[in-house]
């Protein structure tokens, strides 16, 4: 997969349906019903597209000693396993918010059973829920986060509500910076309100380093001037 955005396999452009059609992913050939493939047909299934992506962003995680959630994104974020767009970010965000709250609390060995399980539930938030359910999966992985770490059940009572808070708090900021998606975005917006979240129901305070996005000339749809994160002095060439 060597295109970082678009279709990955020629990099063209993505066409969304309003119903689902069957389609065979170009890797593992299993086929699914999607409303998105590349304009040219080819498609590739969740699974084959953030296999690669979940190992780097689990190890990077698991062995890092810093406290600055947004700095780990970045970093991850330039590696070439992660995508401009993807369902990789679902479990990026609440990755890297755990590892850096578990160091900061001086408990890293919780991170390896937590990302384990931030994983396997980020696992079943897909790609493009942003546009078909209503809910970004950077948002939910901010819920996941903070479900994790207070140890969440459908029956808790304040645990319950610190984690929908969480992820509807998330999900009102990504909605008011407004569409289309950005998954990078989406994910630092998600990462710094789960971020000041924590500091005021937990008192526990992860740094809060506001980004400067250097992904805008890989993404088509970036919104330039109107994002938060866009770096001032780019000079972006149209795309």
């Amino acid at each position: 997969m060597s295109h970082s955005s678009g279709c990955l396999i020629c990099g063209s452009d993505i066409q969304y349906t309003d119903t689902e059609n069957l389609f065979p992913c170009h890797f593992c050939g299993k086929s699914f019903h999607s409303t998105a493939s590349c304009i040219h047909g080819h498609f590739i299934c969740d699974d084959c597209h953030t296999s690669e992506a979940f190992e780097v962003i689990y190890q990077t995680c698991l062995k890092q000693e810093g406290t600055d959630p947004v700095t780990l994104s970045d970093r991850i974020m330039q590696h070439p396993s992660v995508k401009m767009h993807g369902p990789e970010h679902h479990f990026m965000v609440p990755a890297v918010l755990l590892s850096c709250y578990y160091n900061l609390t001086g408990e890293p060995e919780k991170k390896q059973q937590t990302l384990q399980s931030a994983r396997k539930r980020a696992s079943h938030v897909l790609g493009g829920f942003c546009g078909s359910h209503g809910t970004c999966g950077a948002a939910m992985g901010a819920g996941i986060f903070m479900s994790l770490i207070l140890e969440s059940t459908p029956i808790k009572t304040l645990e319950w509500k610190h984690s929908n808070m969480t992820t509807a708090l998330a999900l009102t900021e990504i909605a008011i910076h407004g569409g289309p998606r950005c998954c990078k975005r989406d994910s630092w917006l998600s990462i710094r309100e789960a971020v000041k979240y924590v500091a005021l129901e937990l008192q526990i305070s992860l740094p809060l380093t506001k980004p400067v996005c250097g992904f805008t000339i890989h993404n088509k749809e970036c919104l330039v001037e109107a994002c938060m994160f866009f770096p001032k002095a780019s000079t972006r060439q149209p795309s």
